[in-house]
């Protein structure tokens, strides 16, 4: 019993982390794409320019779609939407890259209002420091705003990303071979949960470093400050 208890997860384990992969890979490309779009969307959001005020009023009705909307359904919007307005090349892609889409659209509306309260964390005397030294705006944003602002959005921008990682079983909904889709598939093949048990196991093994890195992150910081004071 035990021998087959074993050969059943060693089974599994095979079938399960092929389909892994692609929760890696899409979790990687979504990753650099939601730090580049939430950035690029909190930066607008925050601009006092009146040229881009058309583009800070778009930046606000997508946070607020974005965040609006649950993210089940915004797969299943691009997913299966997409395809159907059959436009050449847009709608060819492969149901991997929709998912991935997806997340995108979703989470960098999230990491967007958490970069735009970091960088409302930063002191409004270091603003007006970098203006006295004659920085233009720009400048003092990338050199000075940025750097005190990304070390503040640090830990919540980790614990989005976990969300993230695990946000990547839902490609399963949109018929993408990724773990949960291989575990429930093994499941259905061998009529027990070795699958769906395996799965589990793969993901606690991604997310639970990631949240013991966060938390030390957190202390760390919550030192430095005390000892600032």
């Amino acid at each position: 019993m035990w021998q087959s208890f074993v050969g059943d997860h060693r089974d599994a384990l095979s079938s399960v982390g092929l389909g892994l992969l692609t929760n890696i890979w899409v979790f990687l490309i979504a990753e650099v794409f939601v730090l580049t779009f939430g950035l690029a969307i909190a930066w607008t959001r925050m601009t006092k320019s009146p040229v881009l005020m058309p583009f800070r009023i778009l930046a606000i009705i997508y946070s607020d779609i974005f965040r609006g909307i649950p993210v089940l359904l915004v797969f299943l919007l691009i997913g299966f939407g997409v395809p159907a307005l059959q436009i050449s090349f847009i709608s060819n892609q492969s149901l991997a890259v929709y998912g991935c889409v997806s997340l995108i659209l979703t989470y960098s509306a999230y990491v967007a209002e958490v970069f735009r309260a970091g960088i409302y964390s930063v002191p409004h005397g270091q603003l007006l420091a970098a203006r006295s030294l004659g920085l233009t705006n720009a400048t003092t944003m990338r050199r000075v705003i940025l750097p005190q602002a990304v070390r503040t959005v640090v830990p919540p921008l980790l614990n989005d990303f976990i969300s993230l990682q695990k946000d990547t079983a839902l490609l399963s909904i949109l018929g993408v071979i990724e773990a949960v889709q291989a575990g429930t598939i093994y499941q259905d093949l061998r009529f027990n949960s070795s699958g769906l048990v395996v799965a589990s196991l793969l993901f606690l093994a991604m997310t639970i470093p990631l949240t013991r890195f966060t938390d030390s992150l957190i202390a760390r910081d919550r030192n430095r400050r005390l000892a600032s004071t």
